[in-house]
Protein backbone atom coordinates (compact mmCIF):
# COMPACT_ATOMS: atom_id res chain seq x y z
CA UNK A 1 0.00 0.00 0.00
CA UNK A 2 1.44 3.39 -1.03
CA UNK A 3 1.74 6.29 1.36
CA UNK A 4 -0.88 8.25 -0.59
CA UNK A 5 -3.44 5.46 -0.38
CA UNK A 6 -2.71 4.98 3.31
CA UNK A 7 -3.28 8.68 3.97
CA UNK A 8 -6.51 8.66 1.97
CA UNK A 9 -7.78 5.77 4.02
CA UNK A 10 -6.98 7.60 7.26
CA UNK A 11 -8.81 10.66 6.00
CA UNK A 12 -11.88 8.58 5.08
CA UNK A 13 -11.94 6.84 8.45
CA UNK A 14 -11.59 10.16 10.28
CA UNK A 15 -14.37 11.66 8.16
CA UNK A 16 -16.72 8.77 8.96
CA UNK A 17 -15.90 9.14 12.65
CA UNK A 18 -16.60 12.85 12.59
CA UNK A 19 -19.94 12.43 10.81
CA UNK A 20 -20.99 9.68 13.21
CA UNK A 21 -20.05 11.79 16.21
CA UNK A 22 -21.95 14.77 14.82
CA UNK A 23 -25.05 12.61 14.31
CA UNK A 24 -24.80 11.30 17.88
CA UNK A 25 -24.30 14.76 19.35
CA UNK A 26 -27.17 16.32 17.44
CA UNK A 27 -29.83 14.08 18.95
CA UNK A 28 -32.35 16.38 20.61
CA UNK A 29 -33.76 15.23 23.92
CA UNK A 30 -37.21 16.23 25.09
CA UNK A 31 -37.37 18.92 27.72
CA UNK A 32 -37.49 17.50 31.21
CA UNK A 33 -40.65 18.29 33.19
CA UNK A 34 -40.16 20.22 36.41
CA UNK A 35 -43.67 19.77 37.78
CA UNK A 36 -42.18 17.84 40.69
CA UNK A 37 -40.69 21.13 41.94
CA UNK A 38 -44.17 22.62 42.43
CA UNK A 39 -45.50 22.84 46.00
CA UNK A 40 -47.79 20.06 47.20
CA UNK A 41 -51.28 20.96 46.03
CA UNK A 42 -54.47 19.92 47.85
CA UNK A 43 -57.07 17.67 46.26
CA UNK A 44 -59.49 20.56 45.93
CA UNK A 45 -59.62 24.33 46.20
CA UNK A 46 -60.82 26.15 49.27
CA UNK A 47 -64.56 26.91 49.04
CA UNK A 48 -64.87 24.32 46.27
CA UNK A 49 -67.51 21.63 46.18
CA UNK A 50 -66.77 18.12 45.04
CA UNK A 51 -63.79 18.21 42.69
CA UNK A 52 -63.53 16.11 39.53
CA UNK A 53 -60.67 15.88 37.08
CA UNK A 54 -62.99 15.39 34.11
CA UNK A 55 -64.56 18.87 34.12
CA UNK A 56 -62.74 22.19 34.04
CA UNK A 57 -64.06 25.37 32.46
CA UNK A 58 -60.45 26.41 31.88
CA UNK A 59 -60.29 23.91 29.02
CA UNK A 60 -63.30 25.44 27.23
CA UNK A 61 -62.36 27.58 24.19
CA UNK A 62 -63.34 31.19 24.66
CA UNK A 63 -65.75 31.13 21.69
CA UNK A 64 -67.72 28.42 23.47
CA UNK A 65 -67.57 30.10 26.87
CA UNK A 66 -68.71 33.57 25.72
CA UNK A 67 -71.83 33.13 23.58
CA UNK A 68 -72.61 36.79 22.86
CA UNK A 69 -71.71 37.45 19.17
CA UNK A 70 -70.90 41.14 19.84
CA UNK A 71 -68.52 40.16 22.63
CA UNK A 72 -66.99 37.47 20.43
CA UNK A 73 -66.35 40.05 17.73
CA UNK A 74 -64.68 42.41 20.20
CA UNK A 75 -62.48 39.64 21.61
CA UNK A 76 -61.50 38.44 18.15
CA UNK A 77 -60.56 41.99 17.15
CA UNK A 78 -58.50 42.41 20.31
CA UNK A 79 -56.58 39.19 19.65
CA UNK A 80 -55.87 40.26 16.09
CA UNK A 81 -55.04 43.93 16.60
CA UNK A 82 -54.09 44.59 20.21
CA UNK A 83 -50.53 45.97 20.31
CA UNK A 84 -49.53 43.86 23.31
CA UNK A 85 -50.46 40.78 21.30
CA UNK A 86 -48.50 42.07 18.32
CA UNK A 87 -45.44 42.57 20.52
CA UNK A 88 -45.82 39.05 21.86
CA UNK A 89 -45.85 37.68 18.30
CA UNK A 90 -42.68 39.64 17.51
CA UNK A 91 -41.04 38.16 20.61
CA UNK A 92 -41.96 34.70 19.33
CA UNK A 93 -40.36 35.49 15.96
CA UNK A 94 -37.16 36.64 17.69
CA UNK A 95 -37.10 33.53 19.85
CA UNK A 96 -37.57 31.32 16.79
CA UNK A 97 -34.46 32.87 15.23
CA UNK A 98 -32.51 32.28 18.43
CA UNK A 99 -33.66 28.66 18.49
CA UNK A 100 -32.53 28.13 14.89
CA UNK A 101 -29.18 29.69 15.75
CA UNK A 102 -28.79 27.38 18.75
CA UNK A 103 -29.53 24.30 16.61
CA UNK A 104 -26.88 25.47 14.13
CA UNK A 105 -24.32 25.10 16.92
CA UNK A 106 -24.06 21.40 16.05
CA UNK A 107 -22.91 22.22 12.51
CA UNK A 108 -19.30 22.93 11.53
CA UNK A 109 -18.25 26.41 10.48
CA UNK A 110 -17.07 26.75 6.87
CA UNK A 111 -14.94 29.49 5.40
CA UNK A 112 -13.87 30.09 1.82
CA UNK A 113 -10.51 31.80 1.44
CA UNK A 114 -8.67 33.00 -1.66
CA UNK A 115 -5.27 34.62 -1.15
CA UNK A 116 -2.22 35.53 -3.10
CA UNK A 117 1.06 37.00 -1.92
CA UNK A 118 4.48 37.89 -3.21
CA UNK A 119 7.52 37.89 -0.88
CA UNK A 120 10.85 39.54 -1.62
CA UNK A 121 13.28 38.73 1.21
CA UNK A 122 16.53 40.56 1.86
CA UNK A 123 19.44 39.45 -0.31
CA UNK A 124 21.52 39.21 2.83
CA UNK A 125 19.04 36.96 4.61
CA UNK A 126 19.05 33.17 4.63
CA UNK A 127 15.76 33.09 2.74
CA UNK A 128 17.05 35.54 0.13
CA UNK A 129 20.30 33.63 -0.44
CA UNK A 130 18.46 30.30 -0.68
CA UNK A 131 15.87 31.73 -3.05
CA UNK A 132 18.54 33.18 -5.35
CA UNK A 133 20.55 29.96 -5.24
CA UNK A 134 17.76 27.51 -6.05
CA UNK A 135 15.20 29.51 -8.06
CA UNK A 136 17.52 32.12 -9.58
CA UNK A 137 15.10 34.90 -8.60
CA UNK A 138 14.69 37.40 -5.80
CA UNK A 139 10.99 36.95 -4.95
CA UNK A 140 8.52 34.12 -4.52
CA UNK A 141 4.79 34.08 -5.25
CA UNK A 142 2.12 31.96 -3.59
CA UNK A 143 -1.51 31.51 -4.68
CA UNK A 144 -4.06 29.59 -2.58
CA UNK A 145 -7.80 28.90 -2.77
CA UNK A 146 -9.23 26.75 0.01
CA UNK A 147 -12.27 25.78 2.04
CA UNK A 148 -11.75 25.42 5.77
CA UNK A 149 -14.05 23.55 8.16
CA UNK A 150 -14.00 23.68 11.94
CA UNK A 151 -16.23 21.65 14.26
CA UNK A 152 -16.39 21.41 18.03
CA UNK A 153 -17.32 18.01 19.44
CA UNK A 154 -20.06 18.35 22.06
CA UNK A 155 -18.30 16.07 24.56
CA UNK A 156 -19.85 17.55 27.71
CA UNK A 157 -23.22 18.64 26.40
CA UNK A 158 -22.45 22.37 26.17
CA UNK A 159 -24.09 22.84 22.79
CA UNK A 160 -26.84 20.40 23.67
CA UNK A 161 -27.78 22.38 26.79
CA UNK A 162 -27.56 25.68 24.93
CA UNK A 163 -30.02 24.20 22.46
CA UNK A 164 -32.30 23.03 25.29
CA UNK A 165 -32.17 26.49 26.87
CA UNK A 166 -33.06 28.13 23.55
CA UNK A 167 -35.97 25.71 23.08
CA UNK A 168 -37.28 26.44 26.58
CA UNK A 169 -36.94 30.18 25.95
CA UNK A 170 -38.87 29.83 22.70
CA UNK A 171 -41.65 27.92 24.45
CA UNK A 172 -41.68 30.62 27.11
CA UNK A 173 -42.54 33.23 24.47
CA UNK A 174 -45.37 30.97 23.28
CA UNK A 175 -46.72 30.78 26.82
CA UNK A 176 -46.23 34.54 27.24
CA UNK A 177 -48.51 35.07 24.25
CA UNK A 178 -51.11 32.82 25.87
CA UNK A 179 -50.81 34.78 29.13
CA UNK A 180 -51.48 38.03 27.28
CA UNK A 181 -54.40 36.46 25.42
CA UNK A 182 -56.09 35.16 28.58
CA UNK A 183 -55.68 38.56 30.24
CA UNK A 184 -56.87 40.37 27.13
CA UNK A 185 -60.00 38.22 26.79
CA UNK A 186 -60.81 38.75 30.47
CA UNK A 187 -60.33 42.51 30.15
CA UNK A 188 -62.55 42.76 27.07
CA UNK A 189 -65.27 40.59 28.65
CA UNK A 190 -65.24 42.52 31.92
CA UNK A 191 -65.23 45.83 30.05
CA UNK A 192 -68.19 44.63 27.97
CA UNK A 193 -70.17 43.64 31.08
CA UNK A 194 -69.28 47.00 32.61
CA UNK A 195 -70.79 48.63 29.52
CA UNK A 196 -73.97 46.53 29.83
CA UNK A 197 -74.21 47.58 33.47
CA UNK A 198 -73.92 51.26 32.51
CA UNK A 199 -76.66 50.79 29.94
CA UNK A 200 -78.88 49.32 32.63
CA UNK A 201 -78.01 52.03 35.14
CA UNK A 202 -78.96 54.66 32.57
CA UNK A 203 -82.28 52.89 31.88
CA UNK A 204 -83.00 52.71 35.61
CA UNK A 205 -82.28 56.42 35.98
CA UNK A 206 -84.56 57.24 33.03
CA UNK A 207 -87.38 55.13 34.46
CA UNK A 208 -86.97 56.78 37.85
CA UNK A 209 -87.04 60.17 36.15
CA UNK A 210 -90.35 59.26 34.53
CA UNK A 211 -91.70 58.21 37.93
CA UNK A 212 -90.50 61.50 39.41
CA UNK A 213 -92.21 63.39 36.57
CA UNK A 214 -95.48 61.69 37.43
CA UNK A 215 -95.08 62.50 41.12
CA UNK A 216 -94.17 66.12 40.33
CA UNK A 217 -97.27 66.50 38.14
CA UNK A 218 -99.52 65.26 40.91
CA UNK A 219 -97.82 67.53 43.45
CA UNK A 220 -98.31 70.54 41.16
CA UNK A 221 -102.00 69.76 40.86
CA UNK A 222 -102.32 69.55 44.64
CA UNK A 223 -100.35 72.76 45.09
CA UNK A 224 -102.59 74.59 42.64
CA UNK A 225 -105.69 73.64 44.64
CA UNK A 226 -103.92 74.49 47.91
CA UNK A 227 -103.63 71.00 49.35
CA UNK A 228 -99.85 71.20 49.84
CA UNK A 229 -97.30 73.96 50.34
CA UNK A 230 -94.67 75.44 48.03
CA UNK A 231 -91.99 73.72 50.13
CA UNK A 232 -93.38 70.31 49.16
CA UNK A 233 -93.38 71.28 45.48
CA UNK A 234 -89.76 72.45 45.66
CA UNK A 235 -88.60 69.28 47.42
CA UNK A 236 -90.30 67.01 44.91
CA UNK A 237 -88.83 69.05 42.05
CA UNK A 238 -85.36 68.82 43.64
CA UNK A 239 -85.79 65.04 43.92
CA UNK A 240 -86.63 64.91 40.21
CA UNK A 241 -83.53 66.93 39.31
CA UNK A 242 -81.35 64.57 41.36
CA UNK A 243 -82.66 61.65 39.31
CA UNK A 244 -82.19 63.62 36.07
CA UNK A 245 -78.54 64.42 36.97
CA UNK A 246 -77.69 60.71 36.98
CA UNK A 247 -78.49 60.31 33.28
CA UNK A 248 -75.72 62.51 31.75
CA UNK A 249 -73.27 61.00 34.24
CA UNK A 250 -74.09 57.47 33.08
CA UNK A 251 -74.05 58.55 29.42
CA UNK A 252 -70.58 59.99 29.90
CA UNK A 253 -69.36 56.75 31.48
CA UNK A 254 -70.91 54.77 28.61
CA UNK A 255 -69.04 56.90 26.09
CA UNK A 256 -65.73 56.47 27.92
CA UNK A 257 -66.27 52.73 28.37
CA UNK A 258 -67.00 52.26 24.66
CA UNK A 259 -63.80 54.10 23.80
CA UNK A 260 -61.79 51.99 26.23
CA UNK A 261 -63.11 48.72 24.80
CA UNK A 262 -62.51 49.80 21.22
CA UNK A 263 -58.94 50.89 22.00
CA UNK A 264 -58.33 47.60 23.83
CA UNK A 265 -59.58 45.85 20.69
CA UNK A 266 -57.10 47.76 18.54
CA UNK A 267 -59.68 50.11 17.04
CA UNK A 268 -60.38 53.81 17.10
CA UNK A 269 -63.07 55.05 19.53
CA UNK A 270 -66.57 54.26 18.28
CA UNK A 271 -70.03 53.30 19.49
CA UNK A 272 -70.70 49.68 20.44
CA UNK A 273 -74.18 48.51 19.52
CA UNK A 274 -75.51 45.40 21.22
CA UNK A 275 -79.01 44.01 21.84
CA UNK A 276 -77.77 42.14 24.92
CA UNK A 277 -78.96 43.20 28.37
CA UNK A 278 -77.12 42.66 31.62
CA UNK A 279 -80.01 40.81 33.26
CA UNK A 280 -80.06 38.24 30.44
CA UNK A 281 -76.37 37.25 30.60
CA UNK A 282 -76.08 33.68 31.86
CA UNK A 283 -73.24 31.28 32.56
CA UNK A 284 -73.57 27.58 33.37
CA UNK A 285 -74.57 26.96 36.99
CA UNK A 286 -71.90 24.28 37.31
CA UNK A 287 -68.66 26.22 36.98
CA UNK A 288 -66.40 23.18 37.24
CA UNK A 289 -62.86 24.00 38.34
CA UNK A 290 -61.22 20.58 38.19
CA UNK A 291 -58.46 19.93 40.71
CA UNK A 292 -55.59 22.27 41.66
CA UNK A 293 -53.07 20.06 39.86
CA UNK A 294 -54.71 21.11 36.58
CA UNK A 295 -53.11 24.54 37.00
CA UNK A 296 -49.72 23.06 36.11
CA UNK A 297 -50.92 22.30 32.60
CA UNK A 298 -53.72 24.84 32.03
CA UNK A 299 -52.26 28.08 33.36
CA UNK A 300 -49.87 29.55 30.75
CA UNK A 301 -48.08 31.75 33.30
CA UNK A 302 -47.40 28.67 35.46
CA UNK A 303 -46.08 26.79 32.43
CA UNK A 304 -43.99 29.81 31.51
CA UNK A 305 -42.44 29.82 34.98
CA UNK A 306 -41.76 26.09 34.72
CA UNK A 307 -40.03 26.59 31.38
CA UNK A 308 -37.91 29.32 32.96
CA UNK A 309 -36.69 26.69 35.44
CA UNK A 310 -35.91 24.33 32.54
CA UNK A 311 -34.02 27.04 30.66
CA UNK A 312 -31.99 28.05 33.71
CA UNK A 313 -31.10 24.41 34.39
CA UNK A 314 -29.82 24.07 30.83
CA UNK A 315 -27.84 27.34 31.11
CA UNK A 316 -26.29 26.07 34.33
CA UNK A 317 -25.20 22.81 32.69
CA UNK A 318 -23.82 24.69 29.69
CA UNK A 319 -21.88 27.04 31.98
CA UNK A 320 -20.39 24.04 33.77
CA UNK A 321 -19.45 22.39 30.47
CA UNK A 322 -17.44 25.48 29.49
CA UNK A 323 -14.99 24.62 32.27
CA UNK A 324 -14.19 21.25 30.66
CA UNK A 325 -11.81 20.60 27.72
CA UNK A 326 -12.98 21.45 24.21
CA UNK A 327 -12.21 19.18 21.26
CA UNK A 328 -12.07 21.07 17.97
CA UNK A 329 -11.50 19.27 14.67
CA UNK A 330 -10.45 21.38 11.67
CA UNK A 331 -9.98 20.53 8.02
CA UNK A 332 -8.77 22.54 5.04
CA UNK A 333 -8.58 21.61 1.36
CA UNK A 334 -7.93 23.53 -1.84
CA UNK A 335 -5.32 24.36 -4.46
CA UNK A 336 -1.93 25.97 -3.98
CA UNK A 337 0.82 26.94 -6.42
CA UNK A 338 3.91 29.15 -6.64
CA UNK A 339 2.89 30.29 -10.10
CA UNK A 340 -0.54 31.57 -11.10
CA UNK A 341 -0.33 29.57 -14.31
CA UNK A 342 -0.07 26.33 -12.28
CA UNK A 343 -2.88 27.15 -9.90
CA UNK A 344 -5.43 24.86 -11.53
CA UNK A 345 -2.91 22.23 -12.61
CA UNK A 346 -4.83 19.33 -11.05
CA UNK A 347 -4.23 17.13 -9.16
CA UNK A 348 -0.69 18.38 -8.61
CA UNK A 349 -1.84 21.64 -6.98
CA UNK A 350 -4.31 20.02 -4.60
CA UNK A 351 -3.59 20.05 -0.88
CA UNK A 352 -5.48 19.01 2.28
CA UNK A 353 -5.00 19.03 6.03
CA UNK A 354 -6.92 17.74 9.07
CA UNK A 355 -6.07 18.79 12.60
CA UNK A 356 -7.52 18.17 16.02
CA UNK A 357 -6.96 20.20 19.17
CA UNK A 358 -8.00 19.92 22.80
CA UNK A 359 -8.20 23.11 24.83
CA UNK A 360 -8.57 23.08 28.60
CA UNK A 361 -9.36 26.42 30.28
CA UNK A 362 -6.95 26.93 33.18
CA UNK A 363 -6.98 30.53 34.33
CA UNK A 364 -9.53 33.01 33.07
CA UNK A 365 -9.76 35.33 36.06
CA UNK A 366 -12.58 33.21 37.62
CA UNK A 367 -14.88 34.17 34.74
CA UNK A 368 -16.13 30.65 33.96
CA UNK A 369 -16.73 29.75 37.60
CA UNK A 370 -18.57 33.01 38.19
CA UNK A 371 -20.80 32.35 35.19
CA UNK A 372 -21.61 28.89 36.56
CA UNK A 373 -22.39 30.22 40.05
CA UNK A 374 -24.61 32.96 38.62
CA UNK A 375 -26.45 30.38 36.50
CA UNK A 376 -26.95 28.20 39.60
CA UNK A 377 -28.39 31.13 41.58
CA UNK A 378 -30.65 32.10 38.66
CA UNK A 379 -31.94 28.53 38.52
CA UNK A 380 -32.75 28.57 42.25
CA UNK A 381 -34.55 31.91 41.85
CA UNK A 382 -36.64 30.54 39.00
CA UNK A 383 -37.66 27.55 41.12
CA UNK A 384 -38.92 29.97 43.79
CA UNK A 385 -40.80 32.01 41.18
CA UNK A 386 -42.37 28.83 39.80
CA UNK A 387 -43.58 27.81 43.26
CA UNK A 388 -44.94 31.31 43.88
CA UNK A 389 -46.81 31.26 40.57
CA UNK A 390 -48.50 27.97 41.49
CA UNK A 391 -49.51 29.26 44.94
CA UNK A 392 -50.80 32.55 43.50
CA UNK A 393 -52.78 30.70 40.81
CA UNK A 394 -54.47 28.51 43.42
CA UNK A 395 -55.24 31.63 45.45
CA UNK A 396 -56.82 33.37 42.46
CA UNK A 397 -59.13 30.42 41.85
CA UNK A 398 -60.14 30.33 45.52
CA UNK A 399 -60.77 34.11 45.50
CA UNK A 400 -62.99 33.82 42.44
CA UNK A 401 -64.95 30.91 43.94
CA UNK A 402 -65.77 32.70 47.18
CA UNK A 403 -66.60 35.91 45.28
CA UNK A 404 -69.09 34.09 43.06
CA UNK A 405 -70.65 32.32 46.02
CA UNK A 406 -71.13 35.44 48.15
CA UNK A 407 -72.19 37.65 45.23
CA UNK A 408 -74.93 35.15 44.38
CA UNK A 409 -76.18 35.39 47.94
CA UNK A 410 -76.00 39.18 47.89
CA UNK A 411 -77.75 39.33 44.53
CA UNK A 412 -80.67 37.28 45.85
CA UNK A 413 -80.99 39.48 48.93
CA UNK A 414 -80.82 42.65 46.83
CA UNK A 415 -83.39 41.23 44.39
CA UNK A 416 -85.82 40.46 47.24
CA UNK A 417 -85.33 43.96 48.67
CA UNK A 418 -85.88 45.55 45.25
CA UNK A 419 -89.09 43.59 44.75
CA UNK A 420 -90.44 44.77 48.10
CA UNK A 421 -89.42 48.35 47.46
CA UNK A 422 -91.23 48.31 44.12
CA UNK A 423 -94.40 47.29 45.92
CA UNK A 424 -93.78 49.91 48.57
CA UNK A 425 -93.40 52.60 45.91
CA UNK A 426 -96.68 51.59 44.28
CA UNK A 427 -98.47 51.72 47.62
CA UNK A 428 -96.90 55.07 48.47
CA UNK A 429 -98.08 56.57 45.18
CA UNK A 430 -101.62 55.24 45.65
CA UNK A 431 -101.79 56.47 49.23
CA UNK A 432 -100.42 59.87 48.19
CA UNK A 433 -103.04 60.24 45.48
CA UNK A 434 -105.78 59.52 48.03
CA UNK A 435 -104.23 61.80 50.62
CA UNK A 436 -103.27 59.02 53.04
CA UNK A 437 -99.47 59.48 52.60
CA UNK A 438 -97.27 62.55 52.53
CA UNK A 439 -94.99 63.62 49.69
CA UNK A 440 -91.99 62.84 51.91
CA UNK A 441 -93.03 59.17 52.03
CA UNK A 442 -93.29 59.14 48.25
CA UNK A 443 -89.85 60.75 47.81
CA UNK A 444 -88.29 58.32 50.26
CA UNK A 445 -89.85 55.31 48.52
CA UNK A 446 -88.66 56.47 45.10
CA UNK A 447 -85.15 57.17 46.38
CA UNK A 448 -84.97 53.73 48.01
CA UNK A 449 -86.08 51.87 44.88
CA UNK A 450 -83.63 53.84 42.75
CA UNK A 451 -80.68 52.96 44.98
CA UNK A 452 -81.75 49.32 45.26
CA UNK A 453 -82.09 48.87 41.50
CA UNK A 454 -78.72 50.54 40.89
CA UNK A 455 -77.12 48.27 43.49
CA UNK A 456 -78.75 45.18 41.95
CA UNK A 457 -77.22 45.97 38.56
CA UNK A 458 -73.81 46.51 40.14
CA UNK A 459 -73.98 43.21 42.05
CA UNK A 460 -74.96 41.37 38.85
CA UNK A 461 -72.00 42.88 37.01
CA UNK A 462 -69.65 42.01 39.90
CA UNK A 463 -70.81 38.40 39.74
CA UNK A 464 -70.16 38.24 35.98
CA UNK A 465 -66.70 39.72 36.51
CA UNK A 466 -65.98 37.08 39.16
CA UNK A 467 -66.98 34.34 36.72
CA UNK A 468 -64.65 35.80 34.11
CA UNK A 469 -61.90 35.92 36.76
CA UNK A 470 -62.51 32.26 37.55
CA UNK A 471 -62.30 31.36 33.85
CA UNK A 472 -59.03 33.26 33.47
CA UNK A 473 -57.53 31.97 36.70
CA UNK A 474 -58.15 28.40 35.52
CA UNK A 475 -56.18 29.14 32.34
CA UNK A 476 -59.14 29.64 30.04
CA UNK A 477 -59.02 31.83 26.98
CA UNK A 478 -55.89 30.86 25.07
CA UNK A 479 -57.38 28.05 22.98
CA UNK A 480 -58.29 29.14 19.45
CA UNK A 481 -60.47 26.14 18.70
Amino acid sequence: MTTSKYMNRKVKLLTVFILSFVAWSCKTDKLVSNKHLAPNLPEQYRDQGKATQENNIGSIPWRDFFKDPVLQSLIDSAIQHNLDMQLALKNIESSQLSLKQAKAGYLPTAQLQVRGNSTNPSNNSMNGLSLNQFLKQHHVEDYTASIGLSWEADLWGKIKNQNAAALASYLQTEEAKKVIQTQLIAQVAQGYYQLLMLYQLRDIAQQNLQLSDTTLRIVKQQYEVGDITLLALEQVDAQRLSAAALIPDFEQQIHLQENAIQILSGKLPAEIKTPEQLVNVRFPEDLATGVPADLLSHRPDVKQAELAVTASQAYQKAAKARMYPSLVISAEAGVNAFKASNWFNLPASLFGAITGSITQPIFQRRELKTQYELARIEQEKNVMIFKQKVISAAGEVSDALISIQKLKEKQQITLDRTTRLKEATKHANLLFETGMATYLEVITAQSNILQSELELAQVKKAELSAVVDLYRSLGGGWSNN
